[in-house]
């Protein structure tokens, strides 16, 4: 399938577009499925579309999103297409209405073609595509003062086509990779490892704390004991380093630009690409 109309359909903290020639140059040359465990925006997936995968993310409401994407792409353009074309007098107080509505089915478990149209609706409109929880699980990121357009409708249908044939699922990324085999790809963008190791915040009410990162490390030397391919991007810190730097593991260190941060004069900074092959 050609990838020309296809991209990702949400912004994400840590999305790996910028990196994706980095990535597509230490690819093995050869695979048989491929796993995506921590899917988030989807683009390297959305790059490669690879012929059997498997994606998965801890957040039910983003993998909410790609599963009614897939199965049901009309309902939700027009879900999507409501949601823009309501008179907005004050888009501020329509985007918090629209938000304290996508909380509310949140709390209520509502995983809908509507839960999803809100998800990329307030993806868009909220604060540099920010998405954030507080401790009850609430989506909590301001306003960004657009009024943009949520989705191009030829890349949703792009992408429901394509989706078909992907296997979607919402958990643990250590169950996610339960069925890789010899000669299997997994590609890890996992959190990132907090460059002062003294906070630690995530995405989602769960968490990807110090104890994650260190399962994943082992996940990641169990799966090459198996004969699988492994790839790893995160931050440059000292934590990553020692899990996987005492290995017979490449490591590249990348230049990259990081536009979550709020203060320009630190978005700019390293992270590693880390192959087991």
């Amino acid at each position: 399938m050609s990838n020309s109309n296809i991209a990702p359909f949400v912004k994400w903290a840590g999305g790996k577009r910028q990196l994706l020639s980095q990535i597509k140059e230490r690819m093995p040359k050869q695979y048989n499925n491929y796993y995506e465990p921590f899917v988030g925006g989807g683009a390297v997936t959305f790059e490669l579309l690879p012929a059997n995968a498997l994606i998965n993310d801890i957040n039910k409401a983003l993998i909410n999103a790609y599963t009614q994407i897939c199965k049901n792409p009309e309902a939700f353009l027009k879900t999507v297409r409501q949601l823009d074309s309501e008179m907005w007098e004050d888009g501020k107080a329509y985007y918090y209405s629209k938000r304290e509505h996508y909380n509310d089915k949140l709390m209520k478990a509502e995983y809908d073609v509507e839960l999803a149209a809100l998800f990329v609706f307030i993806n868009k409109h909220c604060f540099n595509g920010l998405y954030r929880v507080n401790g009850k699980g609430l989506f909590n990121v301001p306003y960004n003062n657009s009024r943009s357009a949520s989705v191009d409708e030829k890349t949703i249908m792009a992408i429901s086509a394509f989706l078909q044939s992907v296997k979607i699922i919402d958990g643990d990324f250590e169950e996610a990779c339960a069925d890789a085999k010899k000669g299997d790809f997994v590609f890890f963008d996992s959190p990132y490892a907090p460059l002062n190791p003294t906070s630690f915040e995530s995405y989602t009410k769960e968490g990807f704390d110090i104890e994650s990162h260190i399962r994943l490390a082992k996940l990641f030397d169990d799966l090459t004991v198996k004969g699988c391919y492994c790839m790893l991007t995160n931050h440059n810190t000292e934590l990553i380093n020692e899990l996987y730097g005492n290995k017979d593991y490449q490591i590249d260190v990348v230049s990259v630009k990081r536009s979550i941060n709020s203060d320009a004069s630190n978005r700019v900074g390293e992270e590693v690409i880390i192959c087991n092959y």
